[in-house]
């Protein structure tokens, strides 16, 4: 079994709306996206940006996440920390909510992508509707990514004691908000296009 791609049939797909055009178009006429042609040469994005966000993830974990100040010392927490400290306080719901958010989320982040990339990397591999969903579950799950860092940011406005207790964020937040930034690049940079190219060609294989 076999189909009809768009690039056999001379057209280009706008990213953005769906609509296709004449191979050599410039410019969607619809909402005026720029026009690029389906190649695997856009994989070199993906991974450039899915090892800068690999590299500052690393530190982020290692490096404090959050530093408080009280009149019994200072403390600092890692997120792992943080999460171990909230449920030793019987705050689970929240424990839950930042170890789902700042630790499962972004290395299933990392894993999706990866593999995505790999799957799509040449015309012999196999795409299928699966890995259309994976990378919808990407991008949908990117937007929560940042809870961590939006938590530090919000305890550090609101938790302004002057000499009985204040709360600022440590370097692990820069590394955590470039990291998430970084995947949610590499996360759109993968063009899904190049997945119907490798549907194609498994279904061309005797």
């Amino acid at each position: 079994m076999s189909f009809l791609t768009a690039k056999d049939a001379g057209l280009t797909g706008c990213t953005r709306c769906g609509r296709v055009w004449p191979e050599g178009t410039a410019d969607c006429g619809r909402c005026g996206a720029r026009l690029q042609p389906v190649e695997t040469r856009s994989l070199q994005k993906v991974w450039a940006w899915w090892l800068a966000g690999l590299i500052f993830y690393i530190p982020a974990n290692l490096m404090p996440m959050l530093r408080t100040a009280t009149l019994a010392g200072a403390q600092e927490n890692t997120i792992l920390g943080g999460v171990i400290e909230l449920v030793a306080h019987h705050n689970y719901g929240v424990a839950a909510i930042v170890f789902f958010a700042s630790i499962l989320i972004p290395i299933g982040k990392f894993l999706a992508i990866g593999y995505l990339a790999l799957a799509v990397g040449t015309e012999a591999r196999i795409g299928n509707h699966r890995h259309l969903h994976l990378y919808e579950v990407v991008e949908f799950i990117g937007r929560w990514s940042m809870i961590d860092v939006f938590v530090v940011a919000i305890l550090s406005a609101l938790v302004r004691l002057g000499f009985v207790a204040t709360v600022h964020p440590g370097p692990a937040a820069a590394a955590f908000a470039l990291s998430v930034a970084f995947t949610m690049l590499s996360a759109q940079s993968f063009d899904p296009r190049l997945i119907w190219r490798g549907e194609r060609a498994r279904n061309e294989d005797p």
